[in-house]
């Protein structure tokens, strides 16, 4: 069978990094981008060798959409170099960062930057990327339990989490017609160093976000990659337009 290929945006760290590695565990080959942590990246990619696929590093900053035509021809320079294949299966839009401001308080500077890394990176990014997309190949989008429960400093965020929600059925109905699939997986609170790493490291927060999940604890970076790598596995390919929350049932 054809080495199956997924691409991982902000792949060097957190949940990117666990997912690639978890999908690497089911023979799936890992194109995996960063934006300033080369060491980190290259450190993951050895991880994934490991495992007996290949694997590669690209740089990127999603925010920087005028970059993604020449991050493009670089995806299909590797793919034909590394691989001897025009196409990958799998796009996994992960790459984000958290910003934690009251609205009333949120600058335009901040909403610009959550806009062009959460909403119009992955918007444009995916766009030039399908010309290189396996027919029957799979986009998952990354949103937050946030879009469901409110919190206080997240609207900004949530926001564009939100939209990234509408535009996975969008995606799913226009891109059918190739058999490409769209889903959005929304994790809730997981101990990462996302957002400065406060609910991996501030015990109090932990503990408070662990009293409301029904499964009486705080996610792990695990359960999320496993999460992503089962919904990119063989049986969930007629899955499409779809949001799976994988929260433990936080704030239910």
């Amino acid at each position: 069978m054809t080495q199956r290929i997924a691409i991982v945006t902000g792949g060097s760290r957190g949940l990117g990094k666990n997912a690639a590695l978890k999908l690497a565990e089911k023979g799936i080959a890992i194109i995996l981008t960063y934006n300033s942590q080369r060491e980190d990246a290259d450190d993951v990619v050895r991880e994934i060798e490991k495992k007996g696929v290949k694997a590669l590093a690209l740089q990127l900053n999603v925010a920087e959409s005028d970059s993604f035509t020449g991050f493009a021809n670089e995806v299909k320079q590797q793919l034909k170099h590394v691989w001897q294949r025009e196409s990958f299966d799998y796009l996994l839009n992960n790459a984000g960062i958290g910003i934690n401001a009251p609205f009333t308080d949120i600058t335009e500077a901040q909403f610009d930057q959550l806009v062009n890394i959460h909403f119009k990176g992955p918007f444009f990014l995916t766009q030039h990327l399908l010309p290189l997309m396996k027919n029957g190949g799979r986009i998952l989008n990354v949103s937050s339990g946030l879009t469901r429960f409110a919190l206080p400093g997240y609207s900004a965020y949530a926001a564009m989490k939100g939209a990234m929600e509408v535009l996975t059925h969008y995606q799913a109905k226009e891109l059918g017609a190739r058999g490409i699939s769209a889903n959005i997986i929304a994790p809730g609170a997981i101990e990462t160093d996302f957002g400065g790493g406060a609910v991996r490291d501030n015990a109090e927060l932990n503990k408070a976000i662990a009293s409301q999940t029904a499964l009486g604890r705080v996610g792990l970076p695990d359960d999320i990659g496993e999460a992503i790598a089962a919904l990119l596995g063989d049986g969930l390919g007629w899955m499409n337009a779809q949001r799976i929350e994988v929260s433990g049932g936080m704030y239910i």
